[in-house]
């Protein structure tokens, strides 16, 4: 049955994987990125160009003014640097973000429950639930369950990737043809390149290597 889901877009590989799947099932897709003045925000540019491209429906909210609030991540203190290596170091803690998830979908929820939408579109998978507790299928469930109450017209979170792996992810963009050299994970943030060391920029490029995809992303450090 087709449906109106909106998906929270980063501009980055998962959620560009997710776009391309359900626009492929014959769904109307929605995007929407959220910009907490985060260090990486030059990801939200890369989002409205794919959008553009797939012509897509495309809102960005601005929750800048929250940053104040949201302090102590790598992502969105200026103090405090970005931590390099991979994903299962115990420094990569620095760059969760306090409660970002639940702002994320809030947003989301309200726009869907606005615009009469079946649900909300989440790309979180398999590999970031040691890293990000709000990442886990528990969280997301109990999200799930409140934005059922949230209104009278009820909506659901669609998260197919839970299970998946980082290289099933892209094993997935690579058959439906998504454009994954436009999307942009560094948390770094220095545009139109990947430094190639943080912990997202090691996981993309162990992604590619182990889905034997060709990887046309840009990296400072090869």
């Amino acid at each position: 049955m087709r449906q109106t889901i909106i998906v929270i877009f980063s501009g980055g590989l998962d959620s560009t994987v997710l776009l391309h799947k359900l626009k492929n099932e014959g769904h109307e897709v929605l995007a929407l990125s959220i910009d907490y003045g985060q260090r990486h925000r030059y990801e939200l540019t890369q989002a409205a160009r794919i959008c553009a491209r797939l012509g897509i429906e495309h809102r960005t909210a601005d929750l800048s003014a929250l940053k104040p609030l949201l302090s102590g991540s790598s992502q969105t203190s200026d103090d405090q640097p970005v931590p390099h290596g991979h994903y299962a170091e115990e420094s990569m803690k620095l760059t969760v973000v306090p409660n970002r998830n639940m702002l994320m979908m809030a947003v989301a929820g309200a726009w869907a429950i606005s615009r009469k939408a079946h649900g909300i579109g989440y790309a979180a998978h398999a590999g970031d639930h040691a890293i990000y507790p709000d990442c886990r299928e528990e969280f997301v469930q109990a999200l799930d369950t409140a934005l059922g109450l949230a209104d009278w017209h009820p909506v659901y979170i669609l998260r197919p990737f839970m299970n998946m792996t980082k290289a099933d992810i892209v094993r997935e963009g690579h058959r439906l043809g998504a454009p994954l050299e436009m999307t942009y994970s560094c948390y770094e943030g220095v545009p139109e390149i990947h430094c190639g060391k943080c912990g997202t920029c090691v996981e993309r490029r162990e992604a590619f290597e182990i889905a034997q995809v060709k990887d046309f992303t840009n990296y400072v450090q090869t």
